[in-house]
């Protein structure tokens, strides 16, 4: 394994790399980075070590992210929650829709960002 080193004052640091994720963390991602830093910070410095936090937090949003939208779906046909609802009474349907919205983000905190 060849590897680079800077020369700074009398000591020789190597050149090391992360290597670049395009992909935002969002919300959720920034959720779980906060809740490693707090309690889970020698996981939170293995991460950062291995230069794969930014992947772990991306994929963990993404999953979120999905996660939410069956949520958000199954609870719509639970309750019979359609678009003639949102025709006849648009308060109503964003009352509940607000509703479902909470409930899914919660469910998603307890089982994905905050474990």
């Amino acid at each position: 394994m060849k590897m680079d080193y800077t020369l700074a004052g009398d000591y020789y640091i190597p050149n090391l790399e992360l290597p670049q994720e395009s992909r935002p963390i969002g919300k959720w991602g920034r959720m779980h980075r906060h809740y490693l830093e707090t309690y889970h910070p020698i996981r939170y410095n293995q991460l950062i070590l291995s230069g794969t936090l930014w992947t772990y937090l991306a994929d963990l949003n993404e999953q979120a992210q999905a996660r939410m939208e069956t949520l958000i779906e199954q609870m719509k046909t639970a309750e019979g929650i359609t678009e003639s609802l949102k025709a006849a009474d648009p308060m109503a349907w964003v009352q509940r829709m607000n509703c479902i919205r909470a409930r899914a983000e919660e469910i998603v905190r307890e089982e994905l960002i905050f474990v």
